[in-house]
């Protein structure tokens, strides 16, 4: 059963994405509604699939990449929701629900058979610890589309083109506090995140790190976005160069991803 919400997730995500690519290029009325009302649905079977894999994996989920990859693209698509009821900006979804749909896509190329999980991770700290971590690499996600889109709508009133993605994108002001607010939410998340991890390796394998690549690419994330937040809050940068940090933070977040797909560490649990 868990399967077959899954696949109704794809195909449901596979087809918002192409209506919004279409609206974005057509601006029709109908085919916003339509993307939107796709979206939403996708996201209602999403979460069913999400409870039903809780239910047939026991207490504890998100126990490998297929999860991981899906609980993350569940929660970009509901980051998108909110913000789209909050403040009516439908073009995010044009940039958001690609990266969801990609997101699934890489989860279903991988084996998605429920592990059995050694009792030391059958605890309720490790579902803490990868959620919030997660959650912050969702908020840095975040970041970087309104980064794309701040870049964009720069370069579009730079050059005077008033044309109708400028008029769909929200004002450069507004793209910037998103940028700011998703950086101070996503930094703590994925500082707890660390924090819950190291005292998970403590209690199982007696030291707070092993250095493993993938643990040194998250600190060095974490360091990134520690100085980000550090420059924007007290030297004051904002607005161009800190889309452009975002969008260079997002590399890291992905290079952090991609080399816990191939960890044979703790982290492949």
């Amino acid at each position: 059963m868990n399967v077959l919400f899954f696949k109704t997730t794809l195909v449901l995500y596979f087809l918002g994405t192409f209506l919004f690519l279409v609206h974005l290029a057509s601006k029709k009325a109908l085919l916003s509604r339509l993307s939107l009302l796709a979206t939403a649905t996708g996201f209602f079977f999403h979460t069913i699939a999400l409870l039903t894999r809780m239910m047939e994996g026991g207490p504890i989920p998100l126990t490998n990449f297929y999860d991981a990859m899906s609980f993350f693209s569940w929660a970009l698509v509901l980051t998108f929701l909110l913000v789209e009821y909050r403040y009516r900006i439908l073009i995010l979804g044009s940039f958001i629900l690609p990266l969801a749909f990609l997101s699934l896509i890489s989860a279903a190329a991988v084996p998605r058979q429920i592990q059995s999980l050694n009792p030391m991770w059958q605890n309720v700290w490790v579902l803490i610890h990868v959620s919030l971590t997660i959650l912050g690499l969702v908020a840095f996600t975040v970041a970087f589309v309104v980064g794309v889109m701040y870049l964009i709508q720069e370069r579009l009133l730079k050059s005077k083109r008033f044309n109708s993605l400028y008029n769909e994108l929200p004002s450069l002001d507004l793209l910037d506090d998103f940028n700011r607010k998703a950086v101070i939410l996503g930094f703590p998340l994925l500082t707890l995140g660390m924090i819950t991890g190291a005292i998970l390796s403590e209690n199982i394998f007696q030291a707070y790190a092993s250095f493993q690549p993938v643990e040194t690419l998250t600190l060095m994330t974490w360091l990134f976005y520690l100085a980000m937040l550090h420059g924007r809050l007290t030297v004051g940068w904002r607005a161009k160069k800190a889309a452009y940090l975002a969008v260079l933070g997002f590399i890291s977040v992905m290079l952090t991803v991609g080399v816990n797909f191939i960890s044979k560490g703790p982290h492949a649990f």
